[in-house]
């Protein structure tokens, strides 16, 4: 597969440029040329309503600077030390999850029975969230995510900043041992600490991305094994290709969520400077579309790339990004689907689509896609 840079139309009906194949998306993602601030952000192309990605940040010339800093601030919070104290933990809240799916009703809806509520119970106790306040945050989160109704997703993102500047306010006054009080006490080059709204919005950053993909993740993951059963056979044969299993999911996604979706699909990034790309020139302002989906594609990095294949030992997809921009959270959603995983299909080993593939319903108008339930039976 070659490099490809073409112009398209965004969610929002504005253009920009996509970028697809493997090498250069990848280079792309690590390019101090692209970031999230525009100079003129009022006028500038947007991806979609959602104010998550939809929109670029007030220009800032620091911006590259002050991602470092938050890198480095949040370096403890996801730090292998910590995440390793947190494993067993995730394991037991799997298996306590598994024992309730299996006291309910047949056929359940997964996605609100374990796809929903282990990723939110593992960054609530992450962040200092309290887990019985998951379904607004749900619901915020949602909102926040809607591409489609830029009213929603601003009341959805206005809620979860209120919301989590009560946290933040909380912590200060007692700190416990949690995401949301590191940055309360956060020492930041010469600024004493976040100040709150600060602290506010990254942790809700934190909050929306540390779930809302991961239970992205889970409801693909299951749909892609129940529906390949020769793979689903070799997780259950051996269980020590569960990380296998994980990177490939991860990889491959759900094909057909994008369908329909009428725009363009990718990372969105603004050019803070005029690019080459393929002997084409992208132009300082101009929005780039990061075409990861197709990255992780791409025929020549990886052999017989529209094949789910659980057995796939070199798998360096770029789902997660690459470079000063690598997901921070991405050894927890590692941690939480190969928890799942390697448990699910040993615990349920009858476990089934409740109805055909074809009826599942995508959540076309969300950032994070995924599905909107998924029924299931054993």
């Amino acid at each position: 597969m070659t490099t490809t840079v073409r112009r398209v139309t965004t969610h929002a009906g504005d253009p920009a440029w996509q970028v697809s194949g493997y090498d250069t998306v990848k280079s792309l993602l690590a390019d101090p040329r692209l970031g999230r601030s525009h100079p003129d952000p009022e006028h500038a192309s947007r991806f979609s309503d959602a104010m998550v990605f939809g929109r670029p940040q007030q220009s800032n010339s620091e911006e590259n600077t002050e991602h470092r800093q938050m890198r480095r601030l949040l370096a403890r919070s996801f730090s292998a030390r910590r995440l390793a104290v947190l494993r067993p933990r995730v394991q037991q809240v799997v298996e306590d999850l598994l024992d309730e799916l299996a006291a309910r009703s047949r056929p359940a809806d997964f996605h609100d029975a374990i796809s929903f509520p282990l990723p939110a119970f593992v960054i609530c106790e992450l962040l200092g969230v309290p887990y019985e306040d998951r379904e607004r945050f749900r619901r915020w989160s949602d909102d926040a995510g809607d591409m489609t109704d830029a009213g929603r997703s601003s009341a959805g993102m206005d809620a979860l900043h209120t919301y989590m500047r009560g946290l933040v306010e909380a912590r200060r006054a007692e700190p416990a041992e949690d995401v949301i009080s590191d940055l309360v006490t956060a020492q930041v080059d010469a600024r004493p600490a976040y100040d709150t709204d600060a602290a506010a919005q990254l942790a809700a950053g934190l909050l929306f991305a540390g779930h809302e993909t991961t239970v992205t993740a889970i409801d693909n993951g299951v749909v892609l094994l129940l529906t390949n059963p020769d793979q689903l056979a070799e997780l259950r044969r051996d269980s020590s290709v569960v990380p296998q299993v994980v990177e490939e999911v991860l990889r491959f996604g759900l094909p057909g969520q994008d369908a329909g979706r009428g725009g363009a699909n990718g990372l969105p990034r603004y050019a803070n400077a005029d690019i080459t790309v393929e002997g084409t020139t992208i132009n300082a302002g101009d929005l780039v579309v990061l075409d990861l989906q197709d990255a992780n594609y791409d025929e020549i990095r990886f052999p017989g790339p529209r094949v789910f294949d659980v057995s796939r030992s070199d798998n360096p997809h770029l789902t997660f990004g690459h470079g000063p921009r690598f997901c921070v959270g991405a050894p927890l959603a590692r941690i939480e689907l190969e928890a799942l995983f390697g448990t699910l299909f040993q615990r349920f080993p009858g476990l089934r689509l409740a109805v055909s593939e074809e009826d599942l319903h995508p959540r076309r108008h969300l950032l994070t896609g995924g599905l909107s339930e998924l029924p299931l039976d054993w």
